[in-house]
């Protein structure tokens, strides 16, 4: 890609400029596979939106009650809500009927144009019941709000507890119990929290929202640890409802709730109006100015990408049509260029971008010798630059955001003397203590140590987003149908048996059907491991709103809930790792050789 200097500019400003030709047959056929994929996720975000079907929203509405999506566009600003989690448990408890969006809906929106979280309970599904990923995706949001401080709003409608799965949903550090820890956590931090119950809120589930700090109730619902029936099987004691936990029983006798509100329009109403009143916390220290749009069209990303590993693509087009202005300071951009690494701004928010570069490379090595270098793998020279870029972004308060498109490491011989384990080491080390905010975005795949190195879900970004091209996994599906059937063939031939070409041919393709499924996004999304699937044009977008949820902290060295003092004794104890390569942590050198072995032999096949 070109680069030009604007002339409006700063001289130290760069533009990039693109080469794309929008006429060709090869744009016109990305664009076409592109935009099918990102259709068809739409029809079945379309699908799960209609939670428990037409049935269970009439009978919603039969009770007086609107349901949890009617809820969410009354309660927030026209516009504002970024659903999170909507794929979560697709796919999942099919024999229960299926949980559309998991029961629950989640989601950043603005409130009198603050931003908050919300989490509404879905009584179209099994009542509003947890299911396993009920419990985890709940967890997830308040988490979501634990790192960023973000307002959390309940709206509660929900029978408590999913019976017969109650060991996969009760006991556990990531289940149901986990919820009212955090609402306690979340208080102690400041974090606001508000919760409507306009509906059902029974059993363990009633702790909710008494332990948040404002509680709103309809007349109709119900708020007790036991309903009727328990009772009466209890203890023996005959009574009603709503004399049993009703909401003029909790407004007048027990105290519990701060308002009582006749329907479901008035509780939302009331929020509406707590919240336009509250103060602002201190400024974020991000830095931030006017956005600008960038230079290109974002549709046009359709046309770029290339998942074909025959025909790699130049990520610098991606990045043009999302940064501000397609501006891009570029770091080191003549080392290590399989990664590209760069300052910019998104949404006005300064960044620093950590993106896998898909096209091949020339380097020349330490001993002045040329080799190629294959888009999407990391090198010794792409780690290195990578971790010390993520190291100046930390110590200059800039955010960073990851573009995921990656095979893995380099292997061999060649790659084990440049020092492949020291560097890439020393780039998830550099991943792992970095205190900055950090966005994922996993455009195409994201395998094996490659993943993790470029700041995968266990590696603690604040949101993870993905392409309906993404893939998810230890390695691709043809690598690892390669593998798997090489494997099963070896032990049938230890019990006498040979299979035929066509049987072995039956076997790789049966094999690699199950993997690629278990790759796709939407496997991963219904498991939480991806917040949320984007479509391209909208990522510049979601980047934004992470970015503005992350600048409601304003103290990088308290994410999580961790004190400053510990977070400064991590900073200096990564600084102390990174500046000493001979004092690697040798259960994390394990680790990578483990991975990467054979493995990524078959990734840059």
């Amino acid at each position: 890609m070109n680069e030009r200097i604007d002339p409006e500019l700063p001289s130290s400003s760069t533009v990039l400029t693109s080469r794309v030709d929008p006429t060709s047959a090869r744009f016109e056929a990305n664009m076409r596979f592109l935009a099918d994929l990102v259709s068809q996720v739409r029809n079945e975000e379309e699908k799960i939106r209609e939670g428990g079907g037409a049935k269970a929203i009439e009978s919603q509405h039969n009770k007086g009650r609107l349901t949890a999506r009617e809820r969410i566009n009354l309660l927030v600003d026209s516009g504002t809500f970024f659903e999170l989690g909507a794929y979560v448990a697709h796919g999942m408890y099919e024999e229960w009927g299926g949980a559309p969006a998991g029961g629950v809906i989640t989601g950043l929106a603005r409130i009198q144009t603050r931003l908050v979280m919300i989490i509404a309970n879905d009584a179209t599904v099994k009542a509003g019941a947890f299911f396993p990923m009920t419990a985890k995706k709940v967890i997830r949001a308040q988490n979501i709000s634990i790192e960023n401080r973000i307002p959390t709003i309940y709206l509660v409608d929900s029978a408590g507890v999913f019976l017969p799965l109650q060991e996969d949903v009760f006991p556990d550090t990531d289940d149901f119990g986990r919820v009212f820890r955090n609402n306690a956590v979340m208080s102690a931090m400041g974090i606001s929290q508000i919760a409507a119950i306009m509906g059902m809120c029974v059993a363990g589930g009633g702790y909710l929202p008494v332990m948040c700090d404002h509680v709103l109730m309809t007349d109709g619902s119900g708020l007790f640890l036991a309903g009727p029936a328990l009772v009466q099987a209890a203890i023996g004691q005959k009574v009603s409802a709503e004399e049993l936990g009703g909401a003029a029983m909790h407004s007048a006798i027990s105290g519990t709730v701060d308002f009582r509100e006749p329907n479901d329009e008035a509780c939302l109403a009331r929020i509406r109006a707590i919240i336009e009143k509250w103060g602002y916390r201190r400024q974020s220290p991000w830095d931030r100015k006017k956005p600008q749009p960038p230079a290109f069209a974002a549709e046009e990303i359709y046309g770029i990408y290339d998942s074909s590993p025959a025909r790699p693509y130049d990520t610098k087009e991606i990045l043009a049509r999302i940064v501000d202005g397609s501006r891009f300071d570029e770091y080191k951009p003549e080392y290590g260029k399989t990664i590209i690494c760069g300052y910019a701004r998104i949404g006005g928010f300064a960044v620093g971008i950590v993106a896998n570069q898909k096209l091949h490379a020339q380097q020349t090595d330490h001993e002045g010798h040329k080799r190629i270098e294959f888009g999407g793998v990391i090198y010794s020279e792409s780690a290195e630059k990578a971790a010390r870029f993520i190291m100046d972004c930390n110590q200059s308060l800039i955010p960073l955001v990851f573009f995921h498109d990656v095979n893995g490491f380099m292997v061999g011989r060649d790659a084990e003397w440049s020092g492949i384990i020291k560097a890439g080491a020393k780039l998830v080390n550099a991943v792992s203590n970095s205190v900055v905010p950090k966005i994922t975005v996993i455009v195409g795949g994201s395998f094996g140590a490659g993943h993790y190195a470029m700041c995968g879900k266990a590696y603690d970004p604040r949101l993870v987003f993905a392409w309906p091209t993404a893939r998810y996994a230890v390695m691709s599906g043809d690598a690892a149908a390669g593998t798997l059937v090489e494997i099963k063939i070896k032990q049938l031939e230890r019990s006498g048996k040979q299979l035929s070409d066509e049987e072995r041919k039956e076997l790789f393709e049966s094999t690699k059907r199950t993997y690629d499924e278990q790759t796709d996004p939407r496997y991963g999304a219904a498991r939480l491991w991806i917040d949320k699937i984007i479509d391209p044009v909208e990522t510049r977008d979601a980047i934004t709103q992470a970015l503005e949820a992350a600048a409601l902290n304003p103290d990088c060295a308290r994410v999580q809930g961790r004190s400053a003092a510990d977070m400064k004794q991590r900073r200096h104890g990564s600084a102390r790792i990174l500046a000493d390569q001979g004092h690697l942590e040798l259960s994390l050198i394990r680790l990578i050789r483990e991975i990467r072995g054979p493995i990524f032999e078959w990734l840059i096949q």
